[in-house]
């Protein structure tokens, strides 16, 4: 429940109310955790997550990538019947295409994977390519691939808050601004949190605070590998025939991506010269996020061959967030290596927001019963154990990994750093 009174103690505390919070404190409650209290510094639900593009996508890198993804799908198909709250959703396919060769290759290297991993697609000519797509012209595409199964939250606040209402269904307990100050350990293990209004005794704590998960992690001495960087994306005037039933469209080699969006196109991309930034302490919030506009307008310009709908017309608004970027562009998923009790939910690397549900479902059931839903070694936080990054390196990898999102595997080696995820 909403609530503004700080219990003195609760079986879980869940840190920060984004879409990994948020799910996570829901799973937590609907099977069984006891008391679970989701804390926020500031409102509930107003953070990046609210900021997001709202995408679902289906292919995805590896195996246990596509399992979270495909759960994820289901679980928000699912959400009414399963809670009795509407969530809203889109189910209109999306077109992933490339310009050039290289790209095209690794299109076709993630496609033949998905496909053995169960998702449905199948590659398209120019023609199929304008009639799913009219807003498309795909002449200089070198491949197009439709995926009927994507699909997207037209307003990201509409999935926190069916969310938000559904946890406190199952008895959560939200609290906004309330600033968790630290982590309280003893003898390497979690007793609890303080937080601006006082103490609270606990267990078992989960840092999904987002932009600040590093800094307060530190505070109960875990290490959290990741650098906070900028993301955003414009949202174009309405535009005459854009139906919200159109699909997503990706361009690789742009590192870009767009959707129908309130009559008009939202586009963004993942820049070449990202920008990490360190979120500020205090009433600080992520609507306080100095934004670009440039930045939008750059991708609109390499984009607008291929999106000739977007030419002249006007910038409703720029929304933008901070991404959480890990070394290896995978999530921070399990438990703490460095401190018993503390389980981490946090890296989005760009989409944490469509694979949120199932990753909240799996940590959950893995800290209730010892073991994930769905296999999850690859994002356990454990694989960084022993590792020491500084800062330096930090923001050196974070941001080469947000720079490089869509980088073909061989180029991505030459760079020599590992991990890319190359088609998230």
């Amino acid at each position: 429940m909403t609530n503004s009174v700080l219990p003195p103690e609760a079986d879980v505390v869940v840190i920060g109310a984004g879409a990994f919070g948020y799910a996570t404190a829901w799973q937590l409650a609907r099977n069984g955790a006891g008391r679970v209290l989701l804390l926020d510094k500031g409102t509930p639900g107003d953070g990046s997550s609210a900021r997001a593009a709202g995408l679902f996508k289906t292919v995805q890198a590896d195996e246990s990538l596509t399992r979270l993804t495909l759960r994820s799908r289901q679980l928000v198909l699912d959400f009414e019947a399963t809670t009795g709250v509407p969530l809203p959703v889109i189910r209109s396919g999306s077109i992933l295409a490339a310009r050039t060769p290289a790209h095209a290759d690794l299109i076709r290297a993630e496609v033949a994977h998905s496909m053995g991993w169960g998702v449905d697609l199948s590659l398209v000519d120019a023609a199929e390519t304008r009639r799913i797509a009219p807003y498309l012209d795909p002449r200089a595409f070198t491949i197009a691939v439709h995926c009927p199964g994507d699909m997207y939250v037209e307003e990201p606040p509409t999935m926190l808050a069916a969310v938000h209402r559904a946890a406190e269904l199952a008895g959560v307990t939200i609290i906004g601004d309330t600033p968790v100050t630290s982590i309280g350990v003893e003898r390497g293990r979690v007793t609890g949190v303080e937080t601006s209004r006082g103490s609270v005794a606990a267990t078992v704590v989960v840092d999904a605070a987002g932009a600040w998960a590093r800094r307060i992690g530190a505070t109960g001495g875990a290490r959290v590998p990741l650098v906070d960087v900028r993301h955003q994306f414009s949202i174009s005037q309405p535009i005459p025939g854009i139906d919200s039933h159109m699909p997503i469209t990706r361009i690789i080699d742009a590192s870009a991506y767009m959707r129908p969006w309130a009559g008009g196109l939202m586009f963004g991309s993942f820049e070449a010269a990202p920008v990490a930034m360190e979120p500020q302490v205090g009433a600080w919030g992520i609507g306080d996020l100095e934004l670009d506009p440039a930045v939008p307008t750059a991708t609109g310009a390499d984009i607008a061959a291929q999106a000739p709908a977007i030419r002249g017309v006007g910038v409703a608004e720029v929304r933008g967030g901070l991404l959480t970027m890990t070394p290896d562009a995978r999530f921070l998923a399990g438990p703490s290596p460095e401190v018993a009790g503390l389980w981490l939910n946090t890296g989005c690397n760009g989409s944490g927001f469509s694979f949120a549900p199932a990753i909240g479902e799996s940590l959950a059931s893995w800290i209730l019963t010892g073991e994930p839903t769905v296999d999850m070694e690859n994002l356990d936080p454990r694989r960084f154990a022993g590792s020491t990054f500084s800062d330096d390196e930090l923001r050196r990898k974070g941001l080469w990994q947000y720079a490089n999102y869509y980088t073909p595997p061989d180029v991505a080696a030459a760079s020599g750093i590992t991990g890319v995820d190359a088609v998230n």
